[in-house]
């Protein structure tokens, strides 16, 4: 038998405790490190999962220590206090002595009398992240405190079918988190192909002191030359060139139409992106966007319908978002949109941008935020290979991505069962007896 309660009076009647992180001079700025333990602030708060990337600020050991009271656990279940409110994830046993960050709150239940991961997804029901938004304090940037995560409602079932609800669910994202790590593998995998055939020029070097280039048969090793040659951008691969990225690729832009035009909007099925939709993007595959155009609204962007394949890179709020459309897809202002050819496919400009985006940013302009214009984009030289060379990059690298993609197509929908799944069975309107969800 189901009985309703909130999260505050879990936390009393277990003995569970609530956790803000530091504030103020705690946790001072030159404390943050490259290296370490990461601090878990809202940007890091997924749905369901944490969000761990190469933006997420770190502190070392010392802080830790002086501070070991903001050390997550395994169980815990984290909110972002500012902005994202609607987001709460809960800490998976290898990120077990991750560091709170100010912007968090973090809850921990006692194991013993209810099951945390029951919880955690009870707070992934649309139904939940409503109540998040509705009741969040603020008027400008909504805001949690440890008042409002006190009045979340729960619905709490019997310790033994809440540990075997969460399992069922587990099993699926279990599948999804394998689906994840395999994608990070794949294109990792991708990146140091392009890393030493573009950037170290690996194969060259081989051929250049007699040697036989590793990890590539004789028709592939035979497309590099054994020398190198001067050129703007120093050493380069003799017989390649150098050239100005808007010579090699045609880089368009996108626009916005009329939010107060129905008929831009209104029963919409072509795809129109913001960098927004990119924000939650696990992997640079672009499968879905948020929101969609009719035929009329299409029309009032200069760059139209941009075919799938196209790669897309914000280019402001924030710049460097990148992701190939697996999609036909329109795109707003906040892009550059690069329509690739045989002289440089999208896996070479996806690795290329993700390679040089310190170039990219450092030639953006702007006071209030960053922004790099297409004229600003177009000229940045890129070190440019042979078409043999080129193309061969291309095939070995395309399956990785195809995989990638159907990975993403499986976790969604399997995403999509768990979020089905979940209401229904803390309505009871299922059982859980029912269910056949075979684990990984």
């Amino acid at each position: 038998m189901a009985v309703e309660t909130t999260i505050g009076a879990l936390l009393d009647e277990t003995g569970g405790s609530i956790k803000t992180g530091p504030f103020g001079t705690k946790l001072k700025a030159s404390e943050y490190t490259d290296t370490g333990v990461p601090v878990i602030s809202v940007g890091e708060v997924g749905f369901g999962r944490l969000r761990i990337h190469h933006t997420t600020p770190r502190v070392d050991e010392t802080v830790s220590n002086r501070m070991p009271e903001f050390l997550l656990k395994s169980g815990d279940i984290v909110f972002g206090r500012k902005g994202a409110v609607e987001r709460s994830a809960q800490v998976q046993p290898e990120e077990d002595g991750y560091f709170l960050g100010s912007d968090g709150i973090r809850i921990r239940l006692n194991a013993e009398k209810c099951d945390p991961k029951f919880i955690s997804y009870q707070l992934q029901t649309s139904a939940h992240r409503s109540w998040m938004i509705q009741h969040a304090a603020g008027t400008t940037m909504p805001s949690l405190n440890e008042g409002i995560i006190r009045r979340i409602p729960i619905v709490l079932k019997p310790l033994a079918e809440q540990k075997r609800i969460a399992e069922v669910l587990g099993a699926l994202d279990d599948k999804i988190e394998l689906n994840r790590r395999m994608n990070a593998t794949l294109e990792a995998t991708a990146r140091a192909l392009f890393q030493s055939w573009f950037v170290d020029f690996d194969p060259v070097r081989a051929k250049l002191d007699g040697r036989t280039p590793s990890g590539m048969d004789a028709a592939t090793a035979a497309l590099f030359p054994d020398s190198f040659e001067e050129s703007e951008l120093g050493h380069i691969p003799k017989g390649w060139s150098v050239k100005p990225v808007g010579d090699v690729i045609d880089c368009v832009g996108g626009g916005t139409p009329s939010t107060s035009e129905p008929k831009y909007w209104e029963g919409g099925t072509q795809h129109w992106t913001t960098p927004k939709d990119f924000s939650s993007l696990q992997a640079p595959i672009l499968l879905d966007t948020d929101r969609k155009l009719t035929d009329a609204g299409i029309a009032k962007i200069s760059s139209g319908l941009l075919p799938a394949g196209t790669l897309l890179m914000s280019s402001r709020a924030p710049v460097g978002y990148l992701a190939i459309s697996a999609i036909p897809v329109a795109i707003n202002q906040g892009f550059i949109a690069m329509k690739c050819n045989e002289s440089a496919s999208n896996y070479f400009m996806l690795n290329w941008c993700q390679q040089n985006m310190a170039e990219i940013e450092g030639r953006a302009t702007g006071t209030t935020f960053a922004e790099i214009s297409k004229q600003n984009f177009r000229p940045i030289p890129m070190v440019l290979p042979s078409r043999d060379v080129m193309a061969a990059f291309t095939s070995q690298v395309a399956p990785h991505y195809a995989q990638i993609t159907a990975n993403l197509h499986q976790s969604r929908t399997l995403a999509s069962l768990r979020d089905t799944l979940l209401p229904k069975l803390l309505s009871g309107e299922l059982s859980v007896n029912d269910l056949n969800v075979a684990a990984p």
